[in-house]
């Protein structure tokens, strides 16, 4: 028995290194990641043990079913070998997914899930992709590589047994009794303990700050909860029907007062255009025309990702799923968004995206919206202009763009969204050294972007449906900021909208009231004069309603006046004066009762209406 005790204990230890692993992994996912989270950290640390304790007994059953399995087998020193070569390799690979959230967390705000790491929908992009992140990021695999050094040597060995091997069958016995106690241990430690329910990623939203859901849970976890698996919704059943249409109700009926106008639509949406970059001298082109525009200075991203802006912006439907909507099983849900209300008004109606045919989805997802056409880098026509990343270059296919307008028939609805300004940031060559390179890595391809868009202009001037034209301009989401003030759970969310009609003087100046992307549909509508009734999640420009919802982290954020709730399905983890307390410091859960239960009551029925609308298809009328 003693050899196998042996075995036993280099499981043990070979466990605890790993689980110490884990931990400096979450250490190093802080640092790199530090302006994100607020103080203390101790909490946050301690619960994550239990996500990494789940991940490990998970991804080592194999493992400990080998080291434990009865048997004098075990002690043969090609086996030993194989065992911890395997046990290296295969606790390495998870490891170093946590690598990836080093630096990809600074862009998506939560931890990458097994869809995210396999790049789904972006297959075509991620070939080029890879040796230039690998270049910039050049000091994640210098640290991957010292670990691993690390790792493999300090691996403890079996000492191999100088004892007999004989057992007796009162041996085997115990032996046979333990490796079946430390089976069912393994299963319990990877479901995180005994309770009904398995350890699951919302989970961590229970441990430390309401921004501290990341820094609890660890990569592999989210992974391995996701591998997979295709997000399947239900009803909270929060309210009874006629509760719930009272409380919320996204039926929405537009009569404006107003005649329909039929003027042209161009929707821009500009690649990682966060508030963050306004203003700080990289953005001049828009900057002026926010000056010229009716202008929502709280504007805000319904998403993380730029495959959440593309349903919230085109379709009123926002991002509620741990996946987007895009790529989940609902994507070929019936939607009745913009390209089919203004094709009903006799409109022509298009999408472009100058990055590959079928990067993200967008070519399908026009498709299933109602698009008449899309263009993407197959379609693209004009001088030599692919950036050998992503796709065109914004200021070549933006002229594209407006060269395929004047071709269309009017009205037209078109979209357009741009490339340029994501990672890697890359610029023509004929423009090093032309642009501001501000204070951030983006900023430079952000300048590019604006220059790209105000020679877009400058052409369309002198279109003859330039003045008959509403543009419309979002971001798709916020980019990556040194700024606390843009790293809190409302700053991560800030972008700028506007409406721009060349022809109306009156409609111009900087609203306060808070928008999101998914008002930009009911508010097209109202502005065209165009009576109707549809599915909307948001409002319209002219409503009393103030409200904004999102999701991130396994958290459901909701802004309404100047109060931001953090919600967890469950329970109210924090309530803020986000406009007089703009960092969030001060939790007003337990003095601000009532307001706190009213927008805690708004939001479990904006979430029951979103959940069973998408799993009945009933998102149209």
């Amino acid at each position: 028995m003693a050899n196998y005790y042996k075995s036993l204990k280099l499981f043990a230890k070979r466990f605890l290194l790993v689980v110490l692993i884990y931990q400096l992994c979450r250490f190093l996912f802080l640092i790199f990641n530090f302006n994100t989270f607020s103080k203390p950290f101790f909490s946050t640390f301690f619960g994550g043990l239990r996500f990494d304790v789940s991940a490990i007994a998970y991804i080592n059953l194999l493992f400990a079913l080998l080291h434990c399995i009865p048997g004098t087998f075990k002690y043969n020193r090609i086996y030993q070998k194989v065992l911890k070569v395997s046990f290296y390799c295969v606790n390495l690979l998870f490891i170093f997914t946590n690598f990836v959230d080093f630096e990809y967390y600074k862009f998506t705000g939560r931890r990458s899930t097994f869809g995210m790491l396999t790049a789904q929908g972006m297959e075509q992009e991620v070939k080029g992709l890879l040796g230039t992140f690998i270049i910039e990021f050049w000091y994640l695999p210098l640290i991957g590589i010292t670990l691993a050094i690390a790792f493999y040597k300090v691996i403890p060995n079996l000492k191999l047994p100088v004892l007999a091997f004989n057992h007796s069958k009162k041996d085997y016995a115990k032996q046979t009794l333990i490796f079946l106690g430390v089976m069912v241990l393994m299963v319990i430690l990877g479901r995180g303990g005994v309770q009904k329910k398995p350890l699951r990623i919302i989970d961590s939203s229970g441990y430390g700050s309401i921004n501290h859901s990341a820094l609890v849970l660890n990569t592999p976890f989210c992974v391995l909860k996701t591998i997979n698996k295709k997000e399947t919704l239900s009803s909270p059943k929060y309210f009874s029907q006629p509760e719930l249409d009272s409380i919320f109700n996204p039926v929405m009926t537009i009569n404006p007062k107003k005649e329909t106008n039929k003027k042209n639509v161009v929707l821009i949406i500009l690649e990682s255009f966060g508030r963050e970059n306004l203003n700080v001298g990289v953005t001049p082109f828009l900057d002026s025309l926010i000056t010229k525009s009716y202008y929502f200075e709280n504007g805000f991203a319904n998403g993380k990702l730029s495959i959440d802006a593309v349903p919230s912006t085109l379709t009123s439907i926002p991002s509620l799923l741990k996946h987007s909507i895009i790529t989940s099983s609902y994507a070929v849900n019936k939607v009745n968004g913009l390209p089919r209300i203004l094709k009903e008004q006799g409109y022509n109606t298009s999408f472009f995206h100058g990055a590959f045919n079928g990067s993200q989805n967008f070519d399908q997802y026009a498709k299933v919206s109602g698009f008449d056409s899309y263009f993407g880098k197959d379609e693209y026509q004009g001088p030599e202009a692919f950036d050998g990343k992503w796709g065109i270059f914004d200021e070549e296919f933006l002229q594209f763009f407006n060269t395929k307008l004047t071709t269309f028939k009017q009205p037209f609805f078109s979209t357009v969204f741009t490339i340029s300004s994501h990672n890697p940031y890359i610029i023509p060559e004929k423009y090093i050294g032309k642009f501001p390179k501000g204070n951030s890595k983006i900023h430079e391809t952000v300048a590019y972007a604006d220059y790209a868009l105000k020679q877009f202009f400058d052409a369309a001037k002198k279109e003859d449906w330039y003045n008959n034209t509403l543009f419309v301009i979002t971001s798709d989401h916020t980019s990556v900021s040194n700024k606390k003030l843009f790293n809190t759970n409302v700053g991560k969310f800030r972008i700028p909208i506007l409406f721009f009609d060349p022809s109306e003087e009156n409609f111009i100046g900087t609203h306060d009231k808070n928008f999101q992307q998914i008002d930009i549909l009911p508010s097209i509508i109202e502005y065209l004069g165009i009576s109707t009734q549809t599915i909307s999640y948001g409002k319209s420009y002219t409503s009393n309603q103030d409200f904004v919802v999102y999701y991130l982290d396994n958290i459901y954020h909701l802004i309404d006046g100047d109060y931001y709730l953090a919600f967890n399905g469950t329970t109210s983890l924090g309530l803020y004066n986000f406009k007089k307390d703009p960092l969030l410091k001060e939790n007003l859960i337990s003095v601000k009762t009532e307001k706190a239960k009213t927008l805690e009551q708004f939001i479990k029925a904006y979430i029951q209406s979103f959940n069973e609308r998408m799993i009945d298809n009933k998102l149209t009328l």
